[in-house]
């Protein structure tokens, strides 16, 4: 994803309203590619500002299974927006270092259901153009179990 320049960027998980699942986030990562630090903040079920996109760079850990499953859940993300989320609760924050990788196992521990979210949004630090990257893992379980 790239910001900058006063504009923000978000990733996240989405869980559509007739999903029928909850998600538990397992572990997520922010990448820096850049020379300059930025602020990444956490957001649990806001709403994000931006047109968002569904990213398709989805698969499951085991391959083996026949056919593949499909997660419920998308993968949202845009770039360039203004303004911060609106709604919902920013749980914490994280710097992200230039030319490094945050890496964060939460064990499932951050669930959500059906209309629920988890957000990282990145805060611009600059006029500079940032490039970064965010990377989820997940688990869905019926939420009727």
């Amino acid at each position: 994803m790239r910001f900058g320049e006063g504009k923000n960027a978000w990733g996240g998980l989405v869980n559509p309203s007739k999903s029928d699942v909850n998600f538990f986030v397992n572990a997520f990562t922010i990448t820096n590619h850049s020379s300059h630090p930025f602020e990444a903040e956490i957001w649990f079920n806001p709403v994000p500002p931006g047109n968002p996109k569904i990213s398709k760079n989805v698969t499951p850990a085991n391959t083996a299974i026949s056919p593949l499953p499909k997660p419920e859940v998308k993968i949202a993300y845009a770039e360039f927006v203004e303004g911060f989320p609106r709604k919902g609760v920013m749980a914490f924050r994280r710097i992200a270092p230039p030319q490094s990788t945050l890496a964060s196992d939460e064990d499932g521990k951050f669930i959500f259901p059906p209309c629920g979210s988890f957000i990282i949004f990145l805060v611009s630090p600059n006029n500079d153009i940032i490039q970064a990257e965010v990377a989820f893992g997940w688990f869905e379980k019926d939420k009727r179990e």
